[in-house]
């Protein structure tokens, strides 16, 4: 009997991205039956829902994806649930592919694809956030150890066997890994196809970024792996990514030591290529959030220059802010001349690497700071095929921007894992003192005796 699929999607004030999302499923070439689970929304992204024809459930109220893909999967006519986020758009043989997978392997309980390498939002951020993820399930072992409900199907029968999603993660977390470790560790099969992929369309901010990666995913699932006693070499997880965060706390703390010891010399050259190297994301920086991409800029600005006095390094800044002002016109206006187009990219990008070269040679001679190049190298050699994954599918310079980024994101990694030992083991400590505690017994009622 062929297999069947119900697309479950969850939305949130998602009216943005689900004309989109809704759209590109109208062009599949399988049948599907889709439910859009309504998720408390204040747009109107159930009436989007309901022209596109689609079926419509509410949750009656903000409850979260997990219970949101509970309910719809519940639902779900079909025996095969495919989970898609709202701000996902599916390919024409998407589902097609899916079903093959499910058709040649009946032993085959869950599926995960992955995110294209042509993200829908442009902005530096956007790009360099999802081709990251991309770029993981791309290497990610086809044995897969966990499960995504970006893009994730799974059997209804044993979707609903393990109870789905925990309800527990009343807002967007780590509730589809939950499940994929509760399926692995029950000896389901789990597997990913990097050539199943669908296009993101979310685009990041920079303080969405830090929060998501470290509240909604580090510290929630350092949580579980310490729960589970868990920890694949796979995906986020695997050995390089450890190693590599190790190595972002040795930057951190060599760069704190060498501002101590050497001080502004050290400083005035340090900020400047930071400067250098944040000019590409903070020139293609969206219009909406370019109040506080201004602030900081003017603010680095203003540090490189006083730095730069001070140490007597005076040749620093007019070539970093030059080429700064030269990145910012081939981004914000060079697109309108296509003949020069080009030659502006070349002549900003070659400028930029001479100017990062010119203020590295300003660094003092000091063996903080070839600790700290050392400790940099080997971080940037331990990631190379990333970066070489960048430069191939958005140039060298937008690989070079990417830098310091992935530095931050293996130094909060880091801090999550940190907080989230920390969280695990207070917890654990408070339930083995309400373990250990004696029960109280209810004191006896005494009875009065009758005055006389």
């Amino acid at each position: 009997m062929p297999h069947t699929v119900s697309l479950v999607i969850p939305v949130f004030n998602g009216g943005a991205f689900l004309p989109s999302c809704l759209d590109h499923l109208s062009r599949s070439t399988a049948p599907y039956e889709c439910i859009v689970v309504d998720d408390g929304s204040t747009d109107d992204s159930a009436e989007i829902a309901r022209r596109f024809g689609i079926k419509v459930i509410p949750t009656g109220g903000r409850w979260g994806p997990a219970r949101a893909r509970n309910l719809g999967a519940k639902n779900a006519a079909g025996d095969i649930v495919f989970f898609i986020d709202s701000d996902v758009c599916v390919s024409p043989d998407t589902i097609e592919r899916l079903l093959a997978h499910f058709d040649e392997d009946p032993n085959l309980d869950a599926l995960i694809g992955s995110y294209d390498d042509s993200p829908g939002a442009k902005d530096f951020l956007s790009q360099y956030r999802n081709l990251m993820h991309c770029y993981t399930h791309q290497r990610g072992r086809h044995q897969a150890s966990t499960f995504w409900s970006g893009c994730g199907a799974i059997r209804k029968n044993v979707f609903l066997e393990y109870s789905g999603f925990d309800e527990s993660y009343d807002r967007p977390a780590i509730e589809d890994i939950e499940l994929g470790y509760r399926l692995k560790h029950n000896g389901k099969k789990l597997m990913l196809d990097p050539s199943l992929q669908v296009k993101h369309l979310k685009a990041w901010s920079f303080f969405n970024l830090v929060k998501t990666d470290v509240m909604d995913r580090g510290i929630p699932w350092t949580e579980l792996i310490l729960r589970d006693e868990c920890l694949p070499n796979d995906l986020n997880l695997q050995l390089s990514q450890r190693v590599s965060v190790v190595l972002a706390f040795l930057v951190v703390a060599v760069t704190i030591a060498a501002a101590i010891m050497i001080g502004e010399p050290f400083l005035a050259p340090l900020f400047a290529l930071l400067f250098l190297l944040l000019s590409r994301y903070e020139a293609s920086t969206p219009f909406n959030l370019r109040f506080k991409s201004t602030i900081g800029v003017i603010v680095l600005l203003a540090a490189i220059a006083v730095l730069s006095y001070r140490s007597g390094n005076l040749w620093i800044a007019p070539p970093a802010f030059l080429a700064y002002g030269l990145i910012f016109y081939r981004h914000r206006y060079a697109y309108k001349m296509k003949r020069r187009r080009k030659v502006m990219r070349v002549a900003a990008g070659a400028f930029l690497l001479l100017t990062i070269a010119f203020v590295i040679t300003c660094l003092p001679n000091h063996p903080l700071v070839f600790g700290l190049f050392a400790i940099l190298m080997t971080l940037i050699l331990l990631n190379s095929h990333f970066y070489m994954f960048l430069a191939r599918k958005r140039g060298r310079l937008f690989a070079l921007a990417a830098i310091p980024f992935n530095l931050m994101f293996h130094f909060y990694n880091g801090v999550s894992f940190a907080a989230g030992m920390a969280k695990h083991y207070l917890r654990e400590r408070e339930r083995e003192r309400r373990a250990k505690a004696p029960l109280i017994q209810p004191a006896e009622k005494s009875v009065a005796s009758p005055l006389t």
